[in-house]
C-alpha cells in the first residue's frame, strides 16, 4: 500500500449498514461488532467522495472521544496519516479537514445543556456513537440540526442525506428511549418512513454480534471470554447478545414478559376490581385498573394465575406521544372524565392514590376535582423501602413478582398494557441509595403499581434453604443480584 492509500475495508455487516438507504440508521447492539470502526470509515469515505461535506461525530464525554476515535492504531490520526503527511488532510484540535472542503468535527455533547452550542450547525451527516450514553433531549436537538443546502449530492448518494449513524449497546441511561425508539416498533433491518413529528427520516435498526467483526478474533482473541466474564448474567446476555430486554442495573430484574404477561382475557365477575392512581401535570400520571383473582384461573394463553394474585387489565397513561416523561398537562376533573369514560360498566370496589393529591393549597385539591366528577379516591399507604421490619411497597412488588415456589407469580400485566411492559424493567437502582429505585427516571407507573400492592399485602412463603449447627437459617432470596435488595 503506496503512503497516500488507506485501508477503508468494511466487514460484511459494517457494509449493509454503510450502503443502507435509510437515513436515521442504529447499529449494534452486541459489543464488539464493529461500530466504532464503521463510523470511521464511513466518514473518511463520504468525506472524500462529497466535497463540502459538514460531519459531525459525537460521544458524550470529551475524553471518550478522543481515546476511542483519534488515537490509537486504528484511529483517525493512524489511518489519515498518510494522507496528513501528502497534504491531503490537516487534523486541526477537534477538527479534520479535507482537500476538497469537507470537514469531520470532533464533538462532545456531556448534559444537555450543552446541545445548544450546535444550535447554528448545519450537519449533513451526524455520528453518535454509545446513543444510550445520551438524553432523548439532546438526541432530537441534533436530529433537528440534520439539514443540506447548496451541496451537490453524487447522483448514488441522492435520498440518502442528511444522514444519521447512531451506534450502541444495550444499556445506559438512555436506554429505554433508544430501545421504544429503534428496537420495539421495527424488525431488525426493516425501513420504515417516520412521520413528521418523528423526524421524517427513514428509520433502520441493523443488529450486529461479535460475528459481524471478524477482525476482532485477530485484534483481541480473548473478547468474548472477557464478556463471559461480566459477572452478571443481565449484562452478559446484553453485551454477548445484544439483548435489549435485559438491563444491568435494573431495579426490577425478576420482571419478565413470559411470566408476567398474559393475553387479555374476559375478568370473572365475581373477582374485586379496583384501580390505583399517581398524579402528574407537566410530569405523566398514572392510572391502573386491577382485578384480585378469586381463584385459580387459567387463562387462554396457558397460564395459571394464582388466588390472590393482582392482574392489571387496564392502564391510562398521561404521558405526550414520543415524548417519554412528558406530562398531557390535562386538568384534574378532565382526567376524572376521561377515568369515568375508560371504566364504564367496571364495578370499582376502591381507588387508592398519592396522598399528596389530598393536600389543600389555594383552593380544592386534586382529590376534591376527581371527587366532583365521581372519581374517589383514598390514600394510599406510600411507604417506599423497608424500615424497622416494616414492609414497603418496592418489597411488596418484589415479592409478587417473584411469588411462592408452589404458586408462581402473584402479579401479570394483560398484553395491552404497553407502558408499564415498558418502563417495568428499565428502571435502575439509585446509585446513592441502592435500596430505592432511581427517581430522576420515569417511575410514574412504578409508584402507582406500589400503591396497588401496599393495598393488598402479600404475605411470601420463604422455605429454609441451609440450617447450621448454631441454629442459624438463611435463605436465598433475588437470585444473583439480591446483594441489590433492601
Amino acid at each position: 500500500m503506496s503512503q497516500s492509500e488507506l485501508n477503508l475495508n468494511l466487514h460484511p455487516k459494517q457494509g449493509e449498514a454503510f450502503l443502507s438507504e435509510a437515513t436515521e440508521k442504529l447499529y449494534g447492539g452486541a459489543a464488539g461488532g464493529g461500530k466504532s470502526h464503521l463510523m470511521r470509515i464511513a466518514s473518511i469515505i463520504f468525506a472524500t467522495e462529497i466535497a463540502g461535506l459538514q460531519i459531525y461525530l459525537f460521544r458524550r464525554i470529551k475524553e471518550d472521544l478522543v481515546k476511542n476515535h483519534v488515537e490509537g492504531p486504528k484511529g483517525f490520526r493512524e489511518l489519515l496519516s498518510g494522507w496528513e503527511q501528502q497534504g491531503f488532510v490537516t487534523i486541526v484540535e477537534d477538527e479534520i479537514r479535507f482537500w476538497n472542503g469537507s470537514k469531520i468535527y470532533l464533538c462532545h455533547c456531556k448534559d444537555e445543556k450543552h446541545r445548544f452550542k450546535y444550535q447554528g450547525a448545519e450537519i449533513h451527516l451526524l455520528l453518535i456513537d454509545e446513543l444510550t450514553h445520551f438524553t432523548e433531549t439532546i438526541y432530537r436537538y441534533l436530529r433537528g440540526r440534520c439539514r443540506m443546502v447548496g451541496i451537490n449530492l453524487p447522483t448514488k448518494y441522492r435520498g440518502r442525506f442528511p444522514c444519521i449513524i447512531g451506534s450502541s449497546n444495550p444499556g445506559g441511561l438512555g436506554h429505554q428511549w433508544v430501545k421504544s425508539t429503534f428496537i420495539d416498533p421495527l424488525e431488525p433491518m426493516e425501513i420504515k418512513l417516520m412521520p413528521s413529528k418523528e423526524g421524517g427520516m427513514k428509520r433502520q435498526y441493523i443488529p450486529a454480534k461479535v460475528e459481524d467483526n471478524p477482525s476482532l478474533a485477530t485484534d483481541d482473541p480473548d473478547y468474548v471470554t472477557k464478556l463471559m466474564g461480566l459477572g452478571s448474567e443481565e449484562l452478559v446476555e446484553a453485551m454477548l447478545n445484544g439483548d435489549w430486554d435485559q438491563v444491568e442495573g435494573a431495579f426490577f430484574n425478576e420482571f419478565s414478559r413470559a411470566k408476567h404477561v398474559v393475553h387479555p382475557f374476559s375478568i370473572p365477575n365475581s373477582w374485586t376490581k379496583f384501580r390505583s392512581f399517581d398524579w402528574g401535570s407537566a410530569k405523566p400520571f398514572s392510572v391502573g385498573w386491577w382485578a384480585v383473582a378469586g381463584e385459580r384461573f387459567e387463562t387462554p394463553c396457558g397460564k395459571s394465575i394464582p388466588r390472590g394474585a393482582l392482574v392489571r387489565y387496564r392502564e391510562y397513561y398521561g404521558c405526550v406521544d414520543g415524548k417519554p416523561d412528558t406530562g398531557l398537562k390535562l386538568p384534574s376533573k378532565k382526567v376524572a372524565e376521561n377515568i369515568r369514560e375508560k371504566e364504564y360498566g367496571d364495578e370499582i370496589s376502591y381507588g387508592v392514590a398519592d396522598p399528596a393529591i389530598f393536600a389543600k393549597t389555594d383552593g380544592p385539591s386534586v382529590a376534591d376535582n376527581m371527587m366532583e366528577k365521581g372519581v374517589i379516591w383514598r390514600k394510599a399507604n406510600n411507604k417506599r423501602i423497608s424500615k424497622d421490619g416494616v414492609q414497603g411497597g418496592w418489597d411488596q412488588l418484589r415479592d409478587r413478582l417473584e411469588g411462592d415456589e408452589d404458586t408462581g407469580p402473584m402479579i401479570y400485566w394483560f398484553s395491552t398494557c404497553l407502558d408499564s411492559i415498558r418502563l417495568i424493567p428499565s428502571i435502575q437502582h439509585d446509585s446513592n441509595r441502592p435500596e430505592d429505585l432511581d427517581t430522576n427516571a420515569e417511575d410514574h407507573i412504578l409508584d402507582e403499581t406500589r400503591y396497588a400492592c401496599m393495598s393488598r399485602p402479600f404475605i411470601k412463603k420463604t422455605r429454609v434453604k441451609n440450617e447450621n449447627k448454631s441454629g442459624y437459617s438463611s435463605s436465598k432470596r433475588g437470585g444473583s443480584n439480591s446483594w441489590k435488595l433492601a
